[in-house]
């Protein structure tokens, strides 16, 4: 059957086209149009949008769990996380994984390709960790961070069967180069991240192969006037993707409106959300360390650094968009952008003809009203 969601402002491809309407069809994108066009198509389900933003669906590359769980937590823990990340409009995700042990990933990365099979919301995993500088280790545990080697760089490749996306490492650890390449030789998404890195480290990555800047300006070293840093680093080179937290709490406004002017059409909005996303206020742990959630913002008991985020990706939206970036500019961070970044611009992140029919319905303040994943109303 045909669906077709008609008199929408849609947003899209870096612009916005009114009265436009999307149709879909075998849970891809048919035709889209303008005005009555629409009317030509074989009888199906018509909704009308009545002037509402209508988007791609959103993709979150980093985002740990959410509903109460983590997505370390089992398959019960996902699916609910992801529930609720959806009800958003985030309607593909890869799986963010905190640093454990060799053995506990690599069962991991196995259990989210067994997922990936059956659920096509699910783009794979994203190793942060454990191959992560400890001065900047945020929430993770000391004592399992490590350097990489080729054979644990295999182990993990090879439990993943061809689903892990993305890794976070810190490139100047002992072997970071060397595992920076091997993992892109095996279709890994590589970001710098929980580092250490000058920007002559950060670009020797980026020459190596990385293409991602784990959530720019948190764990890795500031802007200096006489020490640029893996930031500055990541916005002058037109390969690289930069993560983004838009929860006000990581990153000021200011600093995020300077991110986007300095890397237009490279950053990516990512959540980084941790179990309390769509959950209340309380304790709970993020990769066996206990955090505190107090007014949203999630801090670890033992020392008060910020453990992950409650956001969602509609937040970062309403966030960015209030401090002044175009709406098309914003919605491109939360689907095209992201898509791009780990090589999925083909089939997610648009609503051109051929792509996954995955949408979302906003109002005029931003908020979502209505999800569709493959066509259908989630």
């Amino acid at each position: 059957m045909t669906t077709v969601i008609h008199s929408a402002r849609l947003v899209d491809g870096g612009e916005m086209i009114e009265d436009a309407w999307v149709a879909f069809a075998d849970a891809v994108v048919l035709r889209t149009g303008t005005g009555d066009e629409w009317r030509a198509l074989p009888a199906g389900d018509a909704i009308d949008a009545r002037g509402a933003y209508l988007t791609p669906g959103f993709i979150d590359i980093h985002s740990h769990g959410g509903a109460g769980g983590s997505y370390d937590d089992g398959l019960d823990a996902i699916v609910a996380a992801r529930a609720a990340h959806r009800a958003h409009g985030t309607t593909r995700a890869v799986l963010s994984l905190v640093t454990a042990s060799i053995d506990d990933l690599a069962a991991r990365v196995a259990l989210v390709a067994d997922l990936a099979e059956r659920d096509r919301t699910i783009l794979g995993s994203h190793l942060e960790g454990p191959f992560l500088d400890v001065g900047h280790k945020g929430a993770h545990t000391e004592s399992l961070l490590r350097a990489a080697d080729e054979a644990t760089v295999a182990r993990l490749v090879d439990a993943g069967r061809g689903t892990v996306r993305q890794v976070t490492l810190a490139p100047e650890l002992p072997g970071g180069l060397a595992a920076t390449a091997q993992f892109v030789a095996a279709g890994v998404a590589v970001a710098v991240g929980h580092t250490n890195a000058t920007e002559e480290q950060a670009s020797a990555a980026f020459d190596a192969g990385a293409t991602l800047l784990t959530h720019a300006f948190n764990a890795m070293p500031g802007i200096h006037h006489r020490a640029p840093g893996p930031v500055v680093a990541a916005m002058r080179d037109e390969r690289v993707t930069l993560e983004l937290i838009a929860d006000g709490i990581h990153v000021h406004p200011d600093v995020i409106a300077l991110a986007f002017a300095g890397a237009p059409g490279r950053i990516a909005l990512v959540t980084d959300a941790m179990a309390a996303a769509g959950a209340s206020d309380g304790r709970y742990e993020l990769g066996g360390l206990a955090v505190t959630v107090t007014d949203g913002t999630a801090r670890l008991d033992s020392n008060g650094a910020i453990a992950g985020s409650t956001l969602t990706q509609d937040a970062a939206l309403r966030l960015v968009v209030a401090g002044g970036l175009p709406l098309p500019a914003a919605v491109a961070a939360l689907t095209s952008v992201p898509a791009r970044a780990i090589g999925v611009d083909d089939r997610f992140g648009n609503l051109r003809p051929g792509a996954a029919a995955d949408a979302v319905l906003l109002d005029d303040a931003l908020r979502v009203e209505s999800v569709w994943v493959d066509g259908a109303r989630a």
